[in-house]
């Protein structure tokens, strides 16, 4: 029975960044808002971590006290109970009012923003605009020459993991990219990180870069809402956050010049063994499909994907190294399927087990292969790269064609 005094503790975020603190004077779980409502970082010592399970909803104070007592041998837990349920509430760790108006207030910051504003620049790429140049030319400088695809060329898929990490297959994408000229609308399809399950994260900004302002597509996006709108977020506030479409943006203004014209459509991700069962997103593939057949050479298809994540970051046990011949073989299997056109094929193992894998990318690919009907993947290069000493991400540079 709840004491009459005992008050519920409200439930910590489940969208919060967890991992173990990586300062070995400060041991324990490093807490941070991947959305950027709150600036805080935490790291909640070793002795306390058990104890965030009581930040569920249902538990209350005195749940926590009873564990705190048991935990520390003594009765003397008010401070230290208080000054955990403050921390996390004072950084908007949990969904109280406190988080609410955090929330609030960023999401009514980015829609007032005439622009998206570069989240990386100075970090995963310069600030300076000549900088930028060289960085990009840099890894462009030895690009292979590709022969011509025999089929004809609707765009591109590249990995999202840092430059570094996978500048090979970021090079050969965007290298076979440069055949369909400035003049295109480029539609980003970019696995979207943070945003909600088989929804579509859009915005109706132009994206800020260190070389200048893109051109937004909002008449493609008017056409999509029209056809699709239960399925589209606008103004998506994941925009603010989420690398994976920036990356690219900054691809295509070093090829094509800064104001080129892009529709950056953030992908949820699905877990539907028939993801068309869902009217709304069904609706937006075939929204996608009317864009295409509608506008036809007019755009590029630029599908900003990774593949497995595997290690100890992914919550994997064991550690994974670059080069590992079981991922490889598994990433093989899925991109024979694209390259045969098979997405049932590619979907079903997707599928299988809750995707073990973790393949980052399969949303988007999914989108592409429903929307436009007779797509074939072209394997252009393949790539692992270790995220971490312990953890292995794998990619791969592709174009498609009909």
């Amino acid at each position: 029975m709840i004491n009459a005094m005992s008050v519920v503790l409200a439930p910590l975020r489940r969208n919060l960044d967890a991992m173990p603190s990586p300062d070995p004077d400060h041991p324990g779980l490093l807490l941070r808002d991947m959305f950027g409502y709150s600036e805080r970082v935490l790291v909640i010592p070793p002795q306390l971590v058990r104890g965030l399970q009581f930040f569920d909803g249902a538990s209350t104070d005195n749940d926590l006290r009873e564990w705190l007592v048991r935990a520390t041998n003594s009765f003397d837990v008010g401070e230290p109970l208080q000054q955990l349920v403050s921390a996390l509430s004072e950084s908007g760790f949990l969904e109280d009012a406190t988080y609410h108006a955090m929330r609030d207030a960023a999401h009514q910051a980015f829609a007032e923003m005439p622009v998206r504003p570069p989240a990386f620049a100075g970090a995963a790429y310069p600030e300076c605009p000549e900088d930028c140049r060289r960085y990009f030319d840099e890894f462009l400088k030895d690009a292979p020459e590709l022969a011509p695809s025999a089929r004809k060329l609707i765009g591109i898929a590249a990995p999202h993991v840092s430059y570094e990490g996978g500048w090979e297959c970021y090079r050969d994408a965007f290298t076979a990219l440069r055949e369909m000229g400035p003049d295109r609308t480029y539609i980003i399809l970019a696995t979207s990180h943070y945003g909600e399950a088989e929804k579509f994260g859009v915005t109706r900004k132009p994206f800020l870069t260190p070389y200048g302002q893109t051109t937004p597509a909002n008449e493609l996006l008017d056409e999509l809402k029209a056809m699709a709108p239960e399925a589209l977020i606008e103004e998506d506030y994941c925009h603010v956050m989420e690398h994976s479409a920036e990356f690219h943006v900054m691809w295509l203004q070093h090829l094509f010049g800064p104001e080129v014209k892009v529709l950056p459509i953030l992908v949820g991700s699905c877990f539907a063994d028939s993801p068309e069962a869902n009217p709304h997103f069904k609706a937006m593939l075939e929204a996608l499909g009317a864009l295409a057949t509608k506008h036809g050479d007019k755009l590029g298809w630029v599908l900003s994907i990774d593949m497995a994540h595997m290690g100890q970051r992914y919550g994997d046990e064991m550690a994974y190294e670059e080069g590992n011949r079981g991922i490889e073989h598994n990433d093989t299997g899925r991109m024979k399927a694209l390259i045969e056109g098979d997405i049932d094929g590619f979907w079903r193992d997707v599928r299988k087990d809750d995707d073990p894998w973790k393949w980052c990318g399969s949303a988007p690919l999914y989108s592409l292969y429903r929307a436009l009907p007779g797509v074939r993947a072209e394997l252009l290069r393949y790539g692992q790269w270790n995220i971490d000493e312990a953890s292995v991400v794998s990619f791969a540079g592709m174009r498609f064609s009909v």
